[in-house]
């Protein structure tokens, strides 16, 4: 498989895998923690590299997902408190943990291929380089695999929880009247969320994993008429972003990551202006109540 062919099929699935969760971010107006966790990770990543010195080690996105939750957990406990409310919990923690990441990584280990350019940007390209080899048959970069495997944990979770997850998204009163479990619900999606997050912050960088998760939901609730059909379009637009925002940047040689994440800010204004088209044409005007077909009742 060639570097090009490989970088779009680890953007593609990326795309895929963070899409599903970004849905229900976006129907519950939580957008805000794709950015706190993404960035909130480093420090997580950073301290796994000190104990393994090692960049590919598991370990790494363990420490990542560790901080991710950290996040989470501090951000629903302020919220609880009540005296912060909305993103701002959010707003409080990341920055910090973010830059104790920078400062880690510029005092220690500032020889090592670990910079803010690559936290923020993501290194795609060096990604893919890594290839899955199998009977001599390259099978494309590792780490698309490891995607895959996020992306089909996703989608389980996602079909085996769907009508109580459909309920909770658009009625949590009802939802707790009808005894769902509403908060584990809600913290099976968050974790999903900081699982996704985390994984894909290897490949894509802090910058676009909030462009996979946010924009394709975002556009998707412009055309949606249901919970079903919301996954579905977002999936179809994540696959759009990753596929035209990869070849753009191929084409004007372009970085990889910046490129997509222009591409789908595109792809949202795009839609944005395409669905208000469709809202402003006038309907078809109802016929008057007199003139309606009258209902013949049997005798």
């Amino acid at each position: 498989m060639s570097l090009a062919h490989a970088v779009m099929f680890l953007a593609l699935v990326t795309g895929l895998a963070c899409s599903v969760p970004g849905s229900f971010l976006v129907l519950r107006r939580r957008s805000m923690m794709v950015d706190a966790i993404s960035h909130a990770v480093l420090p997580g990543v950073v301290v796994g590299f000190w104990f393994t010195r090692d960049l590919s080690s598991p370990w790494l996105i363990l420490g990542a997902a560790v901080a991710g939750l950290i996040v989470v957990a501090s951000s629903e406990y302020l919220s609880r408190t009540g005296l912060v409310s909305g993103d701002a919990p959010q707003g409080l923690i990341f920055p910090a943990l973010f830059s104790a990441g920078i400062l880690l990584i510029t005092m220690k280990f500032a020889h090592v291929k670990l910079d803010a350019h690559s936290v923020l940007v993501g290194e795609l390209n060096y990604v893919a380089l890594k290839q899955l080899t199998i009977g001599g048959i390259q099978l494309g970069p590792e780490y698309a695999w490891v995607m895959l495997g996020v992306l089909a944990v996703n989608v389980a979770v996602v079909v085996a929880c769907f009508p109580a997850l459909e309920t909770t998204t658009f009625d949590h009163d009802f939802a707790k009247v009808r005894g769902l479990p509403v908060r584990g619900l809600m913290l099976t999606v968050t974790f999903l969320t900081t699982v996704t997050v985390t994984s894909a912050f290897y490949a894509v960088g802090a910058v676009l994993v909030i462009s996979l998760m946010v924009v394709p939901a975002a556009a998707a609730a412009l055309f949606a008429r249901s919970l079903a059909h919301m996954l579905w379009i977002s999936a179809g637009f994540a696959a759009v972003g990753a596929l035209g925002g990869f070849w753009s940047a191929y084409v004007i040689d372009a970085p990889t990551s910046a490129g997509m994440a222009l591409f789908y800010g595109l792809l949202f204004a795009v839609c944005l202006v395409v669905s208000r088209w469709v809202r402003a044409r006038p309907t078809r005007p109802r016929p008057p109540a007199d003139r309606a077909t009258p209902i013949v009742r049997p005798a």
